[in-house]
């Protein structure tokens, strides 16, 4: 079944349940919970991994103070990337029109 975490974290889990008297049934669902978060991690370390970053950076660690002019709230909602779930191509056009190469690819493409 490919469940490395359920590997990894059985015993130590079991003992844990076992102290708190825990059911089998909250066991599993314990197991179960803390695989999903795994994939989930490994999932993102892959996808950061295929993008081939030339440095690893993010807007936890960027200093909106050195540029004042730039719209704080502005940059955060575009993070959220929700133009990108409502199949807004917005930033697209404006790569394009600075000369940037830019590719819209849906799903099935």
């Amino acid at each position: 079944l490919r469940l490395p975490t359920f590997l990894r974290e059985h015993d130590k889990q079991a003992r844990i349940c076992a102290a708190e008297g825990v059911d089998h049934v909250r066991y599993l669902a314990r197991l179960t919970e803390l695989e999903l978060i795994d994939r989930e991690r490994r999932m993102v370390e892959r996808r950061i991994k295929a993008a081939k970053f030339p440095a690893i950076k993010s807007l936890d660690s960027f200093d909106f103070k050195a540029i004042p002019s730039l719209n704080k709230m502005m940059v955060l909602e575009l993070a959220r990337c929700d133009w990108i779930e409502r199949k807004e191509n917005g930033l697209g056009l404006v790569g394009c029109q600075k000369g940037l190469p830019v590719a819209f690819v849906t799903a099935a493409s």
